[in-house]
């Protein structure tokens, strides 16, 4: 018996040594129709097709400030005291160093063979001498043809003596999580660094801009790999490699080529970026908003303001409008009304859908150039304080001097003076600094509407649309 068991398990561990000499593939399932295969044969083809058309950039550039140890020292933790700035004075004398040049590097792809480069602005801004250097080792002097900080892309040329690879770019919006793909870069300045891993998601937003709308992916990307490519299986480009979270561990970022298509042809044959614009303040809706402005689903960008002689309100936009399309294409949310605009030519007339009271309507607007500064001036009325009320609040009439104080655009409305924390406003997530702009749908415009409106119910249930400063528009619903 004790020989029958031996020899069984001597086979079942020759069983397990096959199994995993053999490569067997797992399926995703027992039940799936065909096998899943987890890893590629190998990157090995695709690295050599495509290496080529990656280049290593160095950079220079004149920082002032004395440099790293100095800019260390400067950063006092005493403050701005004269003593020991005469101090390092008396000790450096003349010897500090007010400029100098600092090194940087980067990566880059080539887009075609008369010597266009794409890269990351912060690859190359600032430089004064800009350097690529090509896979088969030779280095040309590169000039810049454009650059687009608020995406964070920009186009370099080369005048090269050789035949130049290009790479051909992708279609970034077919991609999916989990499906494979390979970075290209040279990480601590580590040339021709290839990396594999997966789309680990899509549509991120780091806070780094309005056009937010990154892959994030697990191929290693370090510094170094900014302005790489990051290639799918099929040796095309679908993402710029930009950033990374310092306190992440496998977690980078690039930007979809799709959304880099338009800037990269804007910036080679206008060396500039030109945006699309509407004069619209705009939010994402929550699910009271979307109840209380009668939208069936929690879809669209709701309009918080329009801005005074700006396309939208001479197409007739109003605020609390919901945008739900833009030329027919569907806005989920204010980052897609966002880029839809962008990608807007200058002068063209858009079809935006909005819903408006719950009812549908489509207005035309003609798109204007987004300009640089969108702040606008805030205004209101005369003051007018009322006592405490059954919500355990007190409301007075919006001023030109508290829109100010609050950083707010609204011109009219009451604002929460102060508030009972004991007392059903507070219970309902009110706070002072709130300004109430409808009861119920009912308009308010001062302390007399407010009154109005609350003396009308007796009961039920009542539903405060408000502006709350850095939030902006919510709905705040209170059982009476």
């Amino acid at each position: 018996m004790k020989m029958e068991r031996k020899g069984y398990l001597v086979r079942a561990a020759l069983v397990v040594v096959l199994f995993l000499v053999s490569g067997v593939v797992f399926t995703a399932s027992s039940g799936a129709a065909s096998d899943v295969v987890m890893v590629p044969q190998n990157f090995s083809a695709l690295a050599e097709k495509v290496g080529a058309g990656v280049v290593n950039i160095r950079t220079e550039k004149i920082v002032s400030g004395g440099g790293r140890v100095f800019r260390h020292f400067g950063q006092n933790p005493f403050g701005n005291d004269d003593r020991f700035n005469d101090f390092f004075e008396k000790f450096f004398g003349d010897q500090m160093p007010r400029e100098h040049k600092e090194r940087s590097l980067g990566s880059g792809f080539i887009i075609d063979k008369q010597g266009y480069i794409v890269t990351n602005n912060h690859v190359i801004e600032n430089a004064t001498k800009i350097a690529v250097k090509l896979k088969s080792g030779k280095q040309y002097d590169a000039e810049i043809v454009g650059r687009d900080p608020t995406t964070d892309l920009a186009l370099i040329k080369i005048k090269a003596t050789e035949p130049l690879t290009e790479l051909p770019m992708g279609d970034s919006n077919s991609l999916q999580v989990g499906q494979w793909v390979v970075a290209i870069g040279s990480p601590f300045g580590l040339e021709q660094t290839v990396t594999a891993g997966i789309i680990s998601a899509k549509g991120r937003v780091i806070g780094s801009g309005p056009y937010d709308n990154f892959l994030q992916t697990d191929a290693s990307i370090n510094p170094g790999n900014s302005g790489g490519p990051l290639i799918d299986m099929n040796g095309q480009v679908v993402g710029i490699n930009t950033a990374i979270i310092a306190s992440g561990q496998g977690i980078g970022f690039a930007i979809p080529i799709n959304l880099a298509k338009g800037v990269i042809d804007q910036l080679k044959t206008k060396g500039s970026v030109t945006r699309g614009w509407l004069g619209v303040v705009i939010q994402d809706l929550t699910d009271e908003m979307a109840e209380y402005a009668g939208s069936p689903e929690r879809k669209g960008a709701m309009v918080m303001e329009v801005m005074p002689g700006q396309p939208a309100e001479a197409a007739g936009m109003q605020p609390k409008d919901i945008i739900i399309e833009v030329n027919g294409q569907p806005v989920s949310n204010s980052h897609d009304l966002t880029a839809l605009v962008a990608n807007l030519a200058v002068g063209e007339k858009a079809k935006v859908t909005v819903l408006r009271n719950g009812k549908k309507q489509t207005l035309t607007i003609e798109v204007a150039k987004r300009p640089e500064d969108t702040k606008q001036l805030a205004s209101g009325g005369d003051a007018a304080p009322a006592p405490a009320d059954e919500l355990g609040i007190r409301v007075t009439n919006l001023t030109p001097e508290l829109a100010k104080r609050l950083n707010s655009n609204q011109k009219e409305g009451v604002v929460i003076d102060d508030l009972d924390p004991d007392g059903k406003g507070a219970a309902a997530g009110l706070q002072a600094g709130d300004i109430i702009k409808e009861i119920n749908h009912t308009p308010i415009k001062n302390t007399k509407d407010y009154a109005a409106a609350m003396s009308k119910f007796k009961g039920g249930k009542l539903q405060l649309f408000i502006w709350r400063p850095n939030t902006g528009f919510l709905v705040i619903g209170i059982s009476k």
